[in-house]
């Protein structure tokens, strides 16, 4: 899975992460929703959701920088294991 193209990011839509509680995560065809826990500049979440059709799960890991981005490695169950960084807009 290639996080570094932003069209395929924004393939359904802008790409995005809320994190929050019970926060959302979509990107190219995955949108999953996600259980979150937090520490004072990062977060470990765990997730579910779907791939174009394909049910997904997983869990991950967020860290806040001092630049505010937010550097992510996400593991999804018995497949890919991308990481990204991402920006507030």
């Amino acid at each position: 899975m290639d996080l570094s193209d932003a069209e395929s990011v924004d393939m359904l839509g802008r790409g995005h992460i809320l994190v929050d509680r019970a926060g959302r995560m979509a990107f190219g065809a995955v949108e999953v929703g996600l259980d979150c826990r937090y520490a004072a500049d990062s977060a470990h979440f765990t997730f579910a959701g779907h791939d174009e059709m394909t049910e997904v799960c997983g869990d991950g890991d967020a860290s806040l920088a001092t630049d505010r981005t937010i550097t992510d490695e996400i593991r999804f169950h018995l497949r890919d294991e991308p990481s990204f960084i991402a920006r507030r807009w």
